[in-house]
């Protein structure tokens, strides 16, 4: 079943974040800046050839009591992270438009974890008038958010 705006929405109500970048989608670090400015707890996971010092270098890094994960990385499959990240207490993991791969829903659906595809996590966590806020409002406009 295809989440629903409010599924979308409630994604966010989490408290405790895996970010997974390799630095290929810019909105990841700004999904995680928003996400610490509303207080909630982020694991900034790093994949990129230079991952910034404070960020974690690998997903079996992180520690055990995450609720939600947030995926966008091209040069590797996202799909042998979804175990491990099982594993450290995803519920939801949230895979970036244009970054989802067959395998990663697959491999989602076959450890029965809750996959969402096919967005921007701006487009939900942006606010005010911005690109992200004009994003929202044409997804909004053609029946997409």
């Amino acid at each position: 079943m295809e989440p629903t705006t409010l599924d979308w929405e409630k994604f966010w109500e989490a408290q405790t974040f895996a970010i997974v970048t390799d630095r290929t989608k810019p909105a990841m670090k700004w999904a995680a800046s928003e996400l610490k400015s509303r207080g909630k707890k982020v694991y900034l996971v790093d994949l990129s050839e230079k991952p910034d010092s404070e960020s974690l270098k690998n997903v079996s890094s992180l520690p055990s009591g995450i609720d939600r994960a947030v995926i966008g990385i091209t040069k590797t499959e996202p799909a042998d992270l979804i175990p491990v990240l099982k594993k450290k207490g995803a519920k939801k993991i949230w895979l970036h438009w244009t970054t989802e791969t067959e395998k990663a829903v697959d491999t989602c659906q076959k450890i029965g974890i809750e996959c969402m595809t096919g967005h921007c996590p701006m487009m939900y966590l942006g606010n005010g008038l911005s690109i992200h806020g004009i994003h929202r409002a044409i997804a909004k406009m053609m029946g997409k958010y």
